[in-house]
């Protein structure tokens, strides 16, 4: 009986070649192995056995392997010459001599569990197959029956095996019910230990840019090119699109004839809005764009840290942020910038406040602050960073110039340290005062008062001896890791006592130079404790 059941191994071949698409070198592989694990649990583990397939003839044969030698030392493995040559003949000394089994005498149970084993190996074989087959759809789109959920994901059967679409995969408020149809992008597969574990996505912007290729044609034959896609799932989205033929509109090919082609693309995102956006090479036109419909006034570039800020109309400034921010957040992920809208009230404000502070630089008017507001310095601490050659930009300014400026601005930091005061910010002390109604006179009326104010104590620290401290110093002082150096540095952050060094942002303690978040974790910790024990 174990005949038939090996023919029938034999016949396997083709058959599972044809039905799973399997190499016949991979299925007679499996068998030759299969059989070998099941004759050397019949005729002993130790033995070298070695199955042989024979294609044209279709026999599956077992060999047993010895070395032929003058003296036995392994029994298993070992063979006489004399015994060898009743063999064959023609064999000599370290001759290896393949003497065959008889497979009948494996039984019924041997060959099932070779059956087994067979089988095993085509699966693995198989899950190969479909490992590399959705590898290299990765990327595309693929559609197939909803099953049912599981941990929130729902499992997709795509024919030959299943794919999940994890519930972050999934466009919010989207319910699928088993049988309904359901189309992701692909995308990602894994090779597990269970099998190809394939990702499907609904949710990813790279499944609306793949839609406009399947619904564009344009986009499909590398006319319009996609540059860039921002989505919020289910709310809305934008896609950035050029063309590579100046003839061929790229946001009225997406449209399509009155909408049709995008609203083929909404439906498919159950009502998701789809903001078509004309791409350009010039970021700040790129992003004006981006904030359509919204009017841009002025755009403020920084390139170094990536920043824009947006200048807009009063009337336009809720449109540009969109409800709850959401045309800016999208605009920002799609041009890769980031974006800080101001309506040009509150733009006009801040210029006056920055001129109001650069006139309190001793020998400065509100024309050269003007000038040096422009030149892109907006206050002193700014102008204190600034290298020579930078300030020598400043129109009517050269090298000598630029740094009796830079010297008369750290002589005005210093006295600002000295009197024991943060340095003057928009919208504090006399900023407060003028702003939204700042002229000339009434700026340099609060420049003088700062100014003098300034000089009267910096006069009355200097009559004190240089060891003198604050009672407020004293006290920062008694708070472990607070020395002179760390005074110094919590004075120029605007902190002068314990209490706000307790009460004082993990941030604001971080912007401070040589204090890192650990630092500023303890030294909050410190004050706060220390605190408290002046309080009991």
């Amino acid at each position: 009986m174990a005949d038939n059941v090996f023919s029938e191994l034999s016949r396997m071949i083709d058959q599972v070649g044809k039905d799973k698409g399997i190499d016949k070198k991979v299925i007679i592989e499996a068998i030759e192995m299969a059989l070998e694990t099941a004759a050397r649990k019949k005729f002993g583990a130790n033995k070298e056995i070695e199955a042989q397939y024979n294609e044209e003839t279709g026999d599956i044969k077992i060999y047993e392997f010895k070395n032929v030698v003058e003296e036995i030392d392994l029994e298993d493995t070992d063979i006489l010459l004399d015994d060898a040559r009743k063999l064959d003949p023609d064999v000599q000394i370290g001759d290896s001599l393949g003497i065959e089994l008889d497979g009948s005498q494996l039984g019924r149970i041997a060959a099932q569990t070779a059956k087994q084993i067979i089988m095993g190996r085509v699966r693995d074989a198989e899950r190969d197959i479909i490992y590399s087959e959705f590898q290299e759809r990765k990327g595309d789109i693929a559609s197939g029956i909803a099953r049912r959920l599981e941990r929130g994901a729902i499992v997709v059967d795509l024919g030959r095996t299943e794919a999940y679409l994890p519930q972050r995969e999934q466009i919010p408020g989207e319910i699928f019910k088993p049988g309904d149809r359901i189309q992701g992008y692909i995308a990602d597969v894994r090779q597990t230990n269970r099998g190809p574990q394939i990702i499907m996505s609904r949710a990813d912007e790279r499944y609306l840019m793949k839609l406009f290729e399947m619904e564009v044609p344009e986009v499909y034959d590398g006319i319009v090119e996609i540059k860039a896609a921002a989505r919020e799932p289910g709310s809305r989205a934008k896609i950035a699109v050029t063309s590579k033929d100046p003839s061929v509109d790229p946001v009225g090919a997406c449209v399509g004839m009155k909408g049709s082609r995008v609203q083929n693309i909404v439906q498919e995102l159950k009502g998701e809005k789809i903001d078509i956006v004309q791409w350009n090479e010039d970021p700040s036109r790129f992003v004006c764009n981006a904030l359509a419909p919204a009017e841009v006034s002025k755009v403020i570039m920084d390139e170094n840290s990536k920043e824009m800020e947006i200048v807009v109309p009063d009337n336009q400034l809720s449109l540009a942020i969109g409800k709850k921010g959401q045309n800016v957040r999208l605009a920002a992920k799609l041009s890769g910038w980031k974006l800080d809208i101001l309506s040009e009230t509150k733009v006009q404000a801040k210029t006056q406040e920055a001129i109001f502070n650069l006139m309190l630089i001793p020998g400065i008017s509100e024309t050269m602050a003007q000038n040096i507001y422009q030149s892109g310095f907006g206050s002193l601490q700014e102008i204190a960073k600034s290298t020579i050659e930078d300030l020598a930009e400043i129109p009517g300014y050269d090298g000598e110039k630029a740094q009796k400026l830079k010297d008369t601005v750290n002589e005005l930091i210093k006295q600002y340290e000295a009197s024991g005061k943060a340095l003057p910010t928009a919208g504090e002390g006399e900023v407060r005062a003028v702003s939204g109604a700042v002229d000339a006179k009434s700026l340099a009326e609060a420049r003088l008062r700062m100014e003098l104010n300034a000089l009267k104590t910096q006069n009355q620290n200097s009559e004190n001896t240089e060891d003198a401290k604050s009672a407020d110093e004293q006290e920062l002082l008694k708070v472990r890791g607070v020395g002179e150096t760390t005074v110094e540095q919590l004075k120029s952050a605007g902190i002068f006592t314990v209490q706000q060094l307790a009460e004082a942002e993990i941030d604001k303690l971080t912007a401070i130079e040589g204090i890192g978040e650990a630092k500023a974790q303890q030294l909050k910790a410190d004050a706060s404790a220390h605190v408290q024990g002046s309080a009991n």
